[in-house]
C-alpha cells in the first residue's frame, strides 16, 4: 500500500512544521529545510542525490507512518535527527550514531580532509592519536585522509567504544584504526604520534545550563568538563609532548572555552585555526612550542 504523498512533498510539509516549532539546529544542519531533507531522506532510505523520479514517487504507507513518528519526536521531544535516523555524516562519510555518543559536527572535519596543510605532509604522517573518539568518526576520517598512517583511538566510556568499534568495522578500517579503552594517555605508555587530535568534553557547568534542549539528549559526560570546561584540555596539553614525535602537532577543539584557555596559558603560542565552512575554537600547537 502506498500513500499519496511523495518524499519531496513531505520534505516541504516537514520544513513548514519545523519553521513553526522553534527548533534548535546544531547537529549537522543549520536551517529547517536541510533538517527536513535530512530526516525524510534518511528515514525513507533514499540517497541524498537520488533522481527526481524517486523524490516524486509516492511513499509506502508504512514508511510514511514511520517518518511521521520521527517528525513528532523531533518537534515534541527535541531529539536530534541523527539519533532518530541512527546516522550522521562527517568528512564526507556516513557513521552510525545513537545516544551513547555525540552526534558528529566538529569543524575538525575540514582540517582532516585538507590533511592539515600546511602543518603536516600527508606522506610523512605514520601515526595518529584521537583522544575521546566517541563514534570514531574523527579516527576513521584521519585514516581516510592519511592512507599511510595507523590510528589509535582512545575513549574511557565502554558504551562509546562499542559504537566506535561498530563504525570501524563498517568502514573496513580494523587493520588501521585501533580502538583502545584508556583515560587519555594512561594506556599509551611509550607510544608516540605525528598527530594528536581531540574533541574532548570542554563545556563548563554554567554553559551546560544554557544549552538548547536538543543537546540534553547527548551523553552529558561527553560534553561537560570540570574547571570551567578545561579539566581534560589541561591534561592533554600537559601530557601530549611526551607522546608526540619531533615535528608532531597537537590539535584540540575547545569551543567557547577558547578565551579562558588563552588567559590560562599566556606563554603558549596557540595557532587558532580558521574555517571556510564555519566553526571556531580549535587550536594547533607544535611539539617544539610545548616544552
Amino acid at each position: 500500500m502506498t500513500s499519496s504523498i511523495s518524499a519531496r512533498e513531505l520534505i516541504q510539509r516537514t520544513e513548514n512544521q519545523f519553521k513553526q516549532s522553534d527548533l534548535h539546529y546544531g547537529h549537522g544542519t543549520d536551517n529547517p529545510l536541510d533538517e527536513a531533507f535530512y530526516l525524510v531522506m534518511a528515514a525513507a532510505g533514499l540517497a541524498f542525490d537520488c533522481d527526481e523520479a524517486q523524490l516524486d514517487a509516492p511513499l509506502q504507507a508504512a514508511v510514511l507512518t514511520h517518518i511521521e513518528s520521527l517528525i513528532d519526536k523531533r518537534i515534541n521531544q527535541r531529539i536530534p535527527v541523527g539519533y532518530l535516523v541512527k546516522q550522521a555524516w562527517f568528512a564526507g562519510q556516513k557513521y552510525y550514531v545513537d545516544e551513547r555518543v555525540l552526534i558528529p559536527r566538529s569543524p575538525l572535519a575540514e582540517l582532516i580532509t585538507a590533511q592539515f596543510t600546511p602543518w603536516l605532509s600527508c606522506t610523512d604522517v605514520k601515526s595518529i592519536l584521537d583522544i575521546g573518539t566517541g563514534s570514531a568518526c574523527i579516527a576513521c576520517a584521519c585514516a581516510y585522509a592519511f592512507r599511510y598512517a595507523l590510528v589509535d583511538a582512545v575513549d574511557v566510556d565502554v558504551e562509546a567504544i562499542a559504537v566506535a568499534n561498530k563504525n570501524v568495522v563498517a568502514h573496513n578500517l580494523t587493520e588501521r584504526v585501533n580502538i583502545i579503552s584508556s583515560n587519555l594517555f594512561e594506556q599509551l605508555e611509550g607510544k608516540k604520534y605525528d598527530l594528536i587530535i581531540s574533541n574532548p568534553p570542554y563545556v563548563g557547568h554554567e554553559e551546560m545550563q544554557s544549552l538548547p534542549q536538543e543537546y540534553l539528549h547527548e551523553p552529558e559526560h561527553a560534553l561537560e568538563a570540570n574547571d570551567n570546561g578545561l579539566e581534560l584540555v589541561d591534561k592533554i596539553i600537559e601530557q601530549a609532548p611526551a607522546h608526540l614525535n619531533d615535528g608532531g602537532i597537537l590539535v584540540v577543539e575547545v569551543g567557547n572555552s577558547m578565551n579562558l584557555l588563552i588567559e590560562r596559558y599566556p606563554e603558549l603560542p596557540f595557532i587558532w585555526l580558521e574555517f571556510e565552512e564555519g566553526g571556531y575554537g580549535v587550536f594547533l600547537l607544535h611539539k617544539s612550542d610545548m616544552r
